[in-house]
């Protein structure tokens, strides 16, 4: 993308893939072993309006510029004009869902990093919805979600390729 596209710069703020800065955006990045199986499975966190990161991170932690499996891959970035209260609404909404989930214990098939984001987008009722849950959120990621480089893409992809790989070379030698 060029430096100027609109799509990279929302009320002035703008993507920093060095800084890892996604304002108003949801970020994604594999995580090892489990991504290498299923690529569409992967650690979710959202960003404030400055461009940093909170994420659900383990039990009782949201970590905040650092997410727990390293640099986001990935990127979708939201409106914030669909956003009930505009971007106070957003700061606010990231933050409450932060607050709420440093009370909870991770659990990774229903109380997790997608739950966490879900919970952020639901309290500002983004879209005007408040039905964002995790399957639906990893559905829109990977539609919508854009990779951050060249190799962001082979570090989500190329261990499938080559487990999958792998396995259909295995199964036509056996």
């Amino acid at each position: 993308m060029a430096p100027d596209d609109p799509e990279l710069a929302i009320l002035g703020e703008k993507v920093d893939h060095k800084r890892s800065r996604y304002p108003y955006a949801i970020v994604w990045t594999p995580i090892p072993l489990l991504t290498w199986m299923l690529p569409f499975i992967g650690h979710m966190g959202i960003a404030m309006s400055s461009g940093v990161i909170r994420d659900f991170a383990g039990p009782y932690f949201v970590s905040e510029d650092h997410m727990a499996f390293g640099r986001p891959t990935k990127y979708w970035m939201l409106n914030p004009a669909k956003v009930k209260g505009g971007t106070r609404g957003w700061d606010t909404a990231v933050s409450d869902a932060s607050e709420e989930y440093r009370h909870h214990m991770h659990n990774l098939f229903c109380d997790n990093c997608h739950s966490h984001v879900a919970l952020a987008l639901n309290t500002m009722h983004y879209d005007r919805s408040t039905s964002w849950n995790m399957i639906k959120l990893c559905f829109l990621m990977l539609i919508y979600g854009k990779y951050v480089s060249v190799c962001a893409f082979l570090k989500t992809w190329l261990p499938f390729l080559i487990l999958a790989g792998g396995a259909v070379t295995l199964a036509l030698v056996v």
